[in-house]
């Protein structure tokens, strides 16, 4: 019995989507709720398992084709067992062997037309490279390089250390900067998308960004002395996340307008903290939301942000996880930004960006000493926030951090 494998029903923010990557093809074989096709909406990436066990009989899109919700994208022959491929769209091109047959393809031809080469023209082992000087035959050894192919630039025509790299790395002898290879790669539909809100952002919101500057030492401090004890009551690491979190949960309820959204010529004001925050992927940066931020513990906080830092690398993600946040965190110091002005995320108002961690001089009773410093940016819509609003918004995390026992007390 044929069965036919759909589009998922899109939400209505989602108009269509694109056939990304096919792990199947037809004529191979399936189970029921094997992943065969990822789709690749505005948002995410959606997996389409297929419902019964059986082989792929026709595949009727390729890969970059646009399809609509509900809309037939395979056939499936249920209970069939794998054989010689099925029909299949002519756009995906000549069946290819089953993995296995091709490996073992591969090496037969390969080995025949090994055999049938001249000895001069056949690929040496790494044993033909024993004339070379020790240091010039570790890299020709460890890159796979048949020295005898290599044009040498040494003395009488020597290959050396320095042609060998350059050869694995495509470099001409003597051509000042090698070789200049160039590749044009299509967005994909998730770049275009972040592409089209960063300037959404920048040509419809009046934004400014303030900075202040935070001494981390007793958080770190905390975080030493209960993080053995928190790892071992909840499961999770007590990272420095949960700590700007719910300090900015607690800023928010004290400051408004920080947490609000523009919708035309009204002001939206949100009772609650749903706080994004950034991830970076493959695939670019997602923000997916933590809800009710004001209302979590710091356990919570930390395995909200482990659960969807693990969806996010393994595609998981939901339209609804990154649907509705009010204000988001991003922290460009786990790839050593020491400042930034990051770029609001609409139709939020404000966006706090985390920065690396690094020891300077401060004055601390008069005293110059060494402290764990980082600097923190708010970028901001000025419609509505005025700067006093900003500053005194991005103090109250300062004061928060840097008392951070005060903070647990709900102070």
């Amino acid at each position: 019995m044929a069965t036919e494998i759909k589009v998922p029903v899109l939400p209505e923010s989602v108009s269509d989507a694109t056939i990304a990557t096919w792990h199947k093809k037809a004529g191979d074989a399936v189970r029921r709720d094997e992943n065969i096709v990822d789709l690749e909406t505005d948002k995410v990436v959606l997996e389409v398992p297929s419902t019964v066990d059986g082989v792929i009989k026709e595949i009727k899109f390729e890969e970059g084709a646009t399809v609509n919700s509900a809309q037939v994208i395979a056939i499936i022959e249920e209970g069939a067992a794998a054989g010689a491929p099925a029909a299949e769209s002519g756009s995906q091109g000549k069946q290819a062997p089953a993995a296995g047959d091709e490996q073992v393809q591969s090496k037969s031809e390969a080995k025949k037309a090994d055999d049938k080469a001249p000895a001069s023209t056949k690929p040496q082992s790494p044993g033909k490279n024993d004339s070379l000087p020790p240091g010039a035959r570790f890299t020709a050894e460890t890159k796979g390089i048949d020295a005898s192919q290599v044009e040498g630039t040494g003395r009488r025509g020597a290959v050396t250390k320095e042609d060998l790299i350059n050869y694995a790395s495509g470099k001409t002898p003597g051509v000042s900067g090698g070789a200049r290879p160039e590749e044009r790669v299509p967005m994909t539909r998730i770049r275009k998308t972040i592409a089209a809100r960063l300037m959404q952002s920048k040509d419809s919101i009046a934004m400014l960004t303030s900075f202040n500057e935070v001494n981390l030492g007793k958080v770190m401090a905390l975080r030493k002395e209960l993080g053995e004890q928190f790892q071992k009551d909840h499961g999770i690491k007590l990272g420095f996340m949960s700590f700007f979190a719910k300090a900015t949960a607690n800023a928010l309820q004290r400051y408004p307008i920080v947490n609000a959204s523009v919708d035309g010529d009204d002001v939206i004001y949100h009772g609650y903290a749903d706080i994004s925050v950034a991830i970076s992927t493959d695939r670019g940066l997602v923000t997916p939301v933590l809800r009710n931020v004001e209302r979590m513990g710091f356990a919570e906080i930390e395995q909200g942000i482990a659960d969807y830092a693990k969806k996010a690398r393994d595609g998981k993600l939901g339209l609804d996880d990154l649907q509705g946040g009010t204000f988001t965190i991003t922290n460009g110091g786990t790839f050593g930004s020491l400042m930034s002005t990051p770029i609001v995320n609409p139709p939020q108002s404000a966006i706090l960006g985390m920065h690396a961690i690094k020891d300077r001089a401060i004055v601390e009773n008069g005293q110059v000493v060494a402290a764990p410093m980082m600097y923190i940016a708010l970028s901001y819509d000025h419609r509505i926030i005025d700067g006093k609003d900003a500053v005194q918004f991005l103090v109250d995390i300062k004061n928060q951090l840097e008392n951070p026992h005060r903070m647990l007390l709900g102070m």
